[in-house]
């Protein structure tokens, strides 16, 4: 499985978890959706998208029944995020799909828990 976390703002996290769980889950499970919503629709890896080939991989795409976790089930994702060798010895560099999606959604997850905090 591939695993990337939100890194530098695990504080603003915390401070909505300790002001309202509910509302914390909330904008959880909306930028996770957002997450899978670009992975299955966007057409290009280095925008999000997952990469095409016989589309099982796109399909592939998966939330939890909590909504707090998104990933991909075909065992080969890694392969294609990060890269591997091939039987003749060659290699095939990595697509970086998820670390793209990832890294555009940051900023919004960011906003929206700074959003969240405002309110009341």
């Amino acid at each position: 499985m591939i695993r990337y976390e939100w890194m530098g703002i695990e504080p603003l996290a915390n401070a909505l978890k300790r002001k309202s769980e509910t509302n914390f889950k909330k904008v959880e499970r909306k930028n996770i959706l957002e997450l899978r919503n670009r992975a299955v629709s966007s057409s290009s890896p280095s925008s999000g998208g997952t990469p095409r080939d016989t589309g099982e991989l796109r399909l592939s795409a998966t939330v939890n029944a909590e909504g707090d976790t998104f990933g991909y089930t075909k065992d080969y994702a890694p392969h294609v995020e990060y890269g591997h060798r091939t039987r003749s010895g060659g290699y095939v560099p990595g697509q970086y799909y998820l670390r793209a999606n990832v890294n555009i959604q940051q900023p919004i997850f960011k906003n929206d828990l700074v959003e969240e905090m405002r309110k009341k």
